[in-house]
């Protein structure tokens, strides 16, 4: 039988906020200070949503020169959750990339692998969000149905989070679906890249799940997972 990192996201409401300079290079920081970072930016965007990005014409012309981002963000492409905003960052601060419903597919892990291993990139951060609407169509579409040969794959990803959910009553369903969604994306990315699994279990990059909350504008994350966790894989 296949064995896979199996990834427990301890939910955590904790919104703490370290001081740490915005100047420091991505690889100055460890994980840990790369998520203080993000809650700093979070906690920027929920008070001040209003507040410009730190966005200037003279840090746009030295980005010419490279680029040196802090975190990488798998997230939804859902149009309400822009991680840049929701972490009040400017240009080359964050290495994004989205798909519906947050799930890998070759592309994707080959982006991460790109942003951990040729740009060092300390923190993958995979974000899922309230409402999301992959989830949702997962819940309500039937196995047998086919919607499509390519919304068939992305359901298909997002099932075995839904199993996980069914104990759940009906008002928190969605909501409990879409917080095991977030762990299967995390283990997708530590068991469908082998590049990826090494630079985590050798401790050169961290993880963490996050929940973005529409409405409040709030990301509450996970603790950082544990490279020790393993077992077998869900069916």
């Amino acid at each position: 039988m296949t064995t896979s990192t199996r990834l427990r996201l301890a939910a955590s409401c904790a919104l703490a906020i370290a001081m740490v300079s915005p100047a420091l290079r991505a690889d100055q920081l460890g994980p840990a200070a790369a998520v203080a970072r993000l809650k700093a930016g979070n906690a920027t965007f929920v008070a001040q949503p209003e507040d410009a990005l730190p966005i200037t014409a003279a840090s746009r012309t030295a980005l010419t020169k490279g680029q040196s981002p802090f975190a990488s963000v798998l997230s939804c492409a859902d149009s309400r959750v822009p991680p840049e905003a929701i972490f009040h960052t400017g240009l080359g601060e964050l290495f994004v990339v989205r798909a519906a419903g947050q799930v890998s597919d070759r592309s994707v892990l080959a982006s991460l692998e790109y942003g951990a291993k040729h740009l060092h990139i300390p923190l993958i951060v995979v974000m899922g969000h309230e409402f999301c609407g992959a989830v949702k169509a997962a819940i309500e579409t039937p196995a047998g149905k086919s919607m499509g040969v390519n919304l068939d794959f992305l359901l298909k990803a997002i099932r075995p989070a839904v199993a996980r959910s069914t104990a759940t009553s009906a008002d928190g369903r969605l909501k409990a679906a879409i917080l095991e969604n977030v762990e299967e994306s995390i283990n997708e990315v530590v068991t469908g890249s082998a590049i990826l699994r090494h630079l985590f279990e050798s401790g050169k990059i961290g993880l963490v799940g996050a929940y973005y909350e529409l409405g409040t504008g709030r990301v509450h994350f996970s603790d950082a997972v544990d490279p020790g966790l393993t077992a077998k894989s869900h069916p």
